[in-house]
């Protein structure tokens, strides 16, 4: 299943499509070729449009390990 909504796959659908017509820019002009990117730009298009998207994942934060707390 998937976790987020109809305006999501749309909007990330529109954006793979640009990006392979070449039509795709970041905010510093240059061309998107990563498809990783891609999707990323597609959420975070659907997010401004109000769409309801899980938020972006961040890393773990850095706990000490068992072997450091011994």
């Amino acid at each position: 299943m998937s976790k987020s909504s109809k305006l999501a796959s749309k909007k990330v659908e529109k954006t793979m499509h640009e990006m392979k017509e070449g039509k795709l820019k970041t905010g510093s002009g240059k061309k998107v070729t990563s498809r990783k990117q891609a999707i990323a730009i597609g959420l975070s298009e659907a997010r401004e449009a109000g769409a309801d998207i899980p938020d972006k994942s961040s890393k773990k934060k850095n706990t000490p390990s068992k072997k450091a707390k011994e």
